[in-house]
């Protein structure tokens, strides 16, 4: 029996879960971005004490690693890595894109398409398939009338995430639908226990966020 903590601040709704084996017990959330960095920490020790569950009984913490907004990488890697060095505990790595996609609805032979807004008419995204195979791995994409068009021609795809409404009033496609699903750290359990079952764990020292498209710091 596997007592997992995950940790998702990959969009602007910070969340985190505590689970046993892939059975979410309790969730928390905060919708205010700004406040992430104060707000995770204290939020955790209330998750554990609601559950009676002391710290170092924790076999595993779980994190989403983007893409995603860069500074709420940043917080969610950070704590995750600091609580497993001071634990000596194993740190899983989840794709915020493949968590969006492992809530979305999909029929045999449909694609799954989550998409994360990245400002202007640009997005994050990646597609798997039914089963949550990668079919294409994280990339940028600046959203037209022809995305995905061959895709589109050839399956229908089901699109998710916080950035659907960009593709939605340009994409007529038959073959495209708009799922309205979002997922949280709740929704991490599954995943996540399946890599720890498969020691999928991820390196503590080099570990980074998926950004995608490079950082740039603002001066």
């Amino acid at each position: 029996m596997a007592t997992l903590l995950h940790i998702d601040t990959a969009l602007t709704m910070a969340s985190i879960a505590l689970s046993i084996d892939d059975r979410c017990l309790e969730a928390s959330s905060n919708a205010v971005q700004n406040d992430q960095a104060a707000w995770l920490h204290t939020a955790i020790d209330d998750l554990l004490k609601n559950n009676n569950t002391d710290i170092a009984d924790l076999d595993a913490i779980a994190v989403t690693i983007g893409p995603g907004s860069y500074t709420g990488l940043r917080i969610g890697l950070s704590t995750a890595k600091g609580l497993c060095y001071a634990l000596q505990k194993p740190l899983l790595t989840l794709s915020s894109l493949q968590l969006i996609a492992s809530v979305a609805p999909a029929d045999a032979g449909e694609l799954i398409c989550p998409m994360i807004d990245a400002r202007r008419m640009e997005v994050y995204y990646a597609l798997y398939d039914q089963t949550l195979n990668e079919i294409n791995s994280p990339a940028a994409l600046v959203l037209d009338e022809n995305s995905f068009l061959s895709e589109l021609n050839a399956k229908k795809i089901i699109f998710c995430g916080n950035a659907n409404e960009k593709l939605k009033r340009i994409c007529h496609h038959p073959h495209a639908v708009f799922c309205r699903h979002e997922a949280s750290a709740k929704d991490m359990a599954r995943l996540a226990f399946k890599k720890f079952v498969k020691k999928e764990f991820a390196d503590l020292a080099y570990c980074e966020p998926l950004y995608v498209k490079e950082f740039q710091q603002r001066k």
